[in-house]
């Protein structure tokens, strides 16, 4: 066998592969003598069919078979060996006619390299990397949140400021009758308030939908419809009320400290504040390395300049999937996909420029960490160590499992390094004010 490379161009090469009889004559024929014991064929005894018969039944799909068996492992092998960096999988180019009887068989593959780029982390714009605190309106409106979640519901005879309305809203023509608690102090329309107060259980007012709440997306929940139509919608509803209440607000004391924290955890209100400031800006912390993650992957792909193999990239994908797809088919899945090429690209540069890596026993930390969080989310703080052990083994023994948390914890360490060397700004803003220039 001989194998020989042509370079095209930087981003293309072919490779030709020459194979003789002596390459894979032998199992092939050992493979025919194989078939000839088990055959069974009319007219002859088991074991005793001439072998020009079975070489005439089954001679060419074996040699075939083999060849391309042949072929795909010292394809493999060479590319491993030359180190070549190859995108997608080596592509056959076709043949007129092919003489499988000859002394000599000759293949070629088509090549599509990665390019050879440099990514420079100092990108020349600053990205921002926000910070986002928990201000003292957004700690207070908390705590006024936790005094009404554990304070008392008192029945009451007709709506007063600030009452909790139960009760259902109606618009035939939109379809819509869905009950829902109605809180008054996140009404913003006067006029509604202004017909709501003083009304009693059964009795039914008209409320329009425009600017109705302070916040537009209170409508699509209070509605039982998307947020999509509800942003759009200017209509009348008619609002049936079932209950009227009243939430007497909790008392800030020590009953209700353990209560939501634990015993002895928080022993006043200025603790009680600066607790839910202190857990509100883990939160958040989560969501603004989400965004830098994200915007420093869209700058280095601004920034990092290569040439891709298209045309090669083209035909690749045209042949790749599970259906064969047309070559306009093609271009149009790739333009989708370039972008995310060009980052794993990139990315794979930076990973191994930095030789970052994802060892087993952090990754099980990892995992024990993780499961540490969910328990919590079900009031299941303080678990032991070996009830973590034991999940994180079983979990550690779910392939699918291990990529999602590899790829999240490799988004870690990636996250860690932009910190560290990319070019940023820090900007401190209130949740309020991030959610405004982020999100619109």
């Amino acid at each position: 066998m001989n194998i020989t490379k042509e370079q095209i161009d930087d981003l293309n090469a072919v490779v030709k592969v020459a194979l003789t009889k002596d390459d894979y004559q032998d199992k092939v024929d050992t493979i025919l003598k194989d078939y000839r014991k088990q055959a069974n064929i009319p007219g002859f005894r088991k074991g005793q069919v001439p072998m020009g018969l079975i070489k005439k039944q089954y001679g060419k799909a074996v040699l075939v078979d083999e060849v391309n068996k042949l072929l795909q492992d010292n394809l493999n092998k060479y590319l491993t060996e030359e180190k070549l960096d190859v995108l997608g999988n080596p592509l056959p180019k076709q043949q007129e006619s092919l003489d499988w009887d000859a002394e000599e068989l000759a293949f070629e593959f088509e090549l599509g390299l990665a390019p050879s780029f440099d990514v420079k982390l100092k990108t020349k714009k600053a990205i921002t990397q926000y910070k986002i605190v928990a201000d003292k309106k957004m700690v207070e409106e908390q705590v006024e949140r936790i005094r009404k979640q554990y304070g008392k519901i008192v029945s009451k005879s007709e709506v007063g400021k600030n009452h909790e309305l139960t009760g259902i809203f109606k618009n035939e023509a939109e379809e819509i009758e869905h009950k829902t608690t109605l809180e008054l102090d996140k009404v913003k329309s006067k006029k509604a308030l202004d017909t709501l107060l003083g009304k009693k259980v059964n009795d039914t007012v008209t409320l329009k939908t425009k600017g109705l709440f302070k916040e537009d997306y209170l409508l699509s929940a209070a509605l039982g419809i998307d947020r999509e139509k509800a942003e759009k919608l200017n209509i009348e509803v008619e609002f049936t009320i079932e209950e009227i209440n009243e939430r007497e607000l909790a008392e800030l004391n020590q009953e209700l400290f353990d209560k939501i924290f634990g015993e002895g955890k928080v022993s006043s209100e200025k603790e009680l504040k600066a607790k839910i400031k202190e857990d509100s800006e883990k939160q958040f912390e989560q969501q603004a390395d989400q965004k830098l993650l994200n915007d420093v992957t869209e700058k280095l792909i601004e920034e990092t300049k290569f040439e891709l193999p298209k045309e090669f990239l083209h035909k690749w994908i045209q042949v790749s999937g599970e259906n064969p797809l047309t070559e306009d088919e093609a271009k149009e899945e790739y333009e989708k996909s370039e972008k995310g090429l060009r980052y794993q690209l990139i990315e794979g540069k930076i990973i191994n420029e930095n030789n970052l890596q994802v060892q087993f026993d952090e990754l099980k930390e990892f995992a024990k960490g993780f499961i540490k969080s969910q328990m919590a989310q079900y009031g299941h703080l303080n678990p032991e160590e070996e009830e973590l052990e034991n999940i994180a083994a079983r979990v550690m023994g779910n392939q699918d499992e291990v990529k999602r948390m590899s790829e999240q914890l490799m988004s870690q360490k990636l996250l860690n390094l932009y910190k560290e060397k990319a070019n940023l700004k820090v900007k401190e803003i209130s949740y309020e004010n991030f959610v405004k220039e982020v999100y619109g």
